[in-house]
């Protein structure tokens, strides 16, 4: 079983977080503060940190600068945020693996999770044998585990809200996905995104899908409403 600290000051978000990554399979230690983080981090090994870069006490940046210092190798993915630039900057030179920037959506941050565990060669149960990771749509092979679709040799990397736009098509097995739960899964509560941005990253999609993205075949729209994913290629009943 994987081991995460997740070191974040909002109660609500870190028990939220908690919850997520021990249903998603992982032990899960909290930290409310800088200094109860820096106090267990070097206790214990962990596989991956989630840390804050506020935080009373030491701050994130202290806590990852201190890390690297003493040779800790553990990935770090930092949640940000939003127009921190500076910061995000500064803790990918300090050495961390990925951010996140506030408000986030959970399916996203889980997926960069997985990526980064993968990465590092940690993995769960519940990660390597993942409901709906690995599917076909027509000749093409869709891995959202590596956040790739593959046409024979041929390979397109996919971002993390495009796999996870994927992935929720998936599931709804050839229904109808409106484009205002793409935005409440994925985007979450972020005020400046709207269903143009979904319409964006549908026509990304298509253009590493489609043998002809003008003439979409697998990723169909339903107009005035969202998309549906058809595996086959066939016409909508």
């Amino acid at each position: 079983m994987t081991r995460l600290l997740i070191v974040e000051d909002d109660r609500a978000l870190r028990v939220g977080l908690e919850d997520t990554f021990r249903d998603e399979g992982h032990d899960v230690t909290t930290a409310a503060d800088g200094d109860e983080a820096y106090d267990v981090l070097f206790r214990r090994h962990f596989d991956l940190v989630i840390l804050d870069l506020m935080l009373p006490g030491r701050s994130g940046l202290e806590i990852l600068r201190e890390l690297r210092e003493q040779k800790v190798e553990t990935p770090v993915l930092l949640l940000t945020a939003r127009g921190d630039e500076s910061d995000k900057v500064i803790g990918l030179e300090l050495g961390a693996d990925d951010y996140v920037t506030k408000p986030f959506g959970m399916r996203e941050l889980i997926a960069r999770v997985r990526v980064l565990l993968r990465r590092h060669g940690k993995t769960t149960q519940k990660a390597a044998q993942p409901d709906g990771q690995t599917f076909s749509v027509g000749d093409a092979t869709v891995d959202l585990s590596v956040f790739e679709i593959a046409h024979g040799s041929d390979t397109h990397r996919l971002s993390p809200k495009e796999a996870s736009m994927l992935l929720l098509l998936y599931q709804a097995k050839g229904s109808v996905v409106r484009r205002e739960t793409f935005l409440d899964e994925i985007w979450g509560t972020d005020q400046f995104v709207g269903t143009r941005t979904v319409d964006t990253h549908m026509l990304n999609l298509r253009q590493k899908l489609e043998p002809n993205p003008k003439e979409p075949r697998f990723l169909l729209t339903v107009h005035g409403v969202g998309y549906r994913l058809s595996l086959d290629g066939s016409a909508p009943s």
